[in-house]
């Protein structure tokens, strides 16, 4: 049998336009330190700079998020979007402080395989907003948190195949996926992080006087020396939840968007032309 991927949300050109123009901030807003030059007004301001960009994310990402779900986001898709990203928001504290164990990460692939990229964007915003409110966690790094999981779960549907891949590959797939944005998700939250340390302090903290290959391999030190070990766990736990529950919640999600039939047609008759049951 044939299995399409579920269009919860129809990304339409203002859609399109909306990703596109929060992405590109977002690529400027997590790598400045590695694109402007050290003489350069940014870099003057480098402690003002990630403040500045949080502001101008959370922005965006609300007007991304509203303008998804003006161009088509139904009931059903918001029932669904927030039973998904409850429970997202309620796995990520099991594994709190613990090696970066967090379970929400495979739940994200899995939804966003199944529902599209439009759908996984904003589940992946708003699963991680919930979650820094039930954990305490709002501060200026929840914008770029935000984003990051946005992507993360983004790009869960737009993985290759479908209709056709299932089964023991498919899993494959959606693990090997889920070990390679693990670690790209701890790369690109170490950019957020990274700058706000002082350059005296460190030899692998930020230098605005450095040029951005000098910034860039100080920052490879910076992910090696800290956040490797949190990495890694993040991403074996999400390859082995995968690989064991993956299947089954698969199937949940996808009998889940059969029932809520998103792509159905609406049609509205007259009520006189119904026939009751005499």
């Amino acid at each position: 049998m044939t299995v399409r991927q579920a269009r919860a949300v129809r990304l339409g050109p203002r859609s399109l336009a909306a990703l596109a123009l929060v992405s590109a901030v977002g690529v400027v807003a997590f790598g400045w330190p590695f694109l402007a030059p050290p003489a350069s007004a940014l870099t003057a301001h480098a402690q003002d700079a990630p403040w500045l960009f949080a502001g101008l994310l959370v922005l965006l990402v609300a007007v991304v998020a509203a303008t998804i779900s003006e161009s088509g986001l139904g009931p059903k898709a918001v029932a669904m979007l927030g039973v998904l990203a409850a429970t997202g928001a309620a796995l990520r504290p099991i594994g709190a402080g613990t090696a970066g164990l967090e379970p929400m990460f495979f739940l994200m692939v899995l939804s966003g395989r199944v529902l599209g990229p439009g759908f996984g964007f904003v589940l992946g915003a708003i699963t991680m907003f919930a979650s820094a409110l039930l954990t305490g966690g709002v501060g200026p790094w929840l914008p770029f948190q935000m984003l990051a999981m946005g992507w993360f779960t983004m790009g869960a549907g737009l993985l290759p195949g479908p209709d056709r891949l299932r089964g023991r590959p498919e899993l494959w797939l959606l693990a090997a996926y889920g070990f390679l944005a693990a670690f790209a998700y701890g790369t690109v939250m170490n950019m957020a992080g990274w700058p706000f340390m002082s350059a005296l302090a460190s030899g692998i903290a930020f230098d605005p006087d450095a040029s951005p290959a000098g910034n860039l391999a100080r920052f490879t030190a910076y992910c090696l020396a800290t956040s490797l070990g949190w990495d890694l766990g993040r991403a074996v736990i999400t390859v082995v939840l995968t690989l064991m529950l993956g299947r089954p919640v698969l199937k949940a999600l996808r009998r889940a968007t059969r029932r809520a039939a998103f792509e159905a047609p609406v049609t509205f008759r007259d009520p006189a032309e119904v026939k009751h049951p005499t």
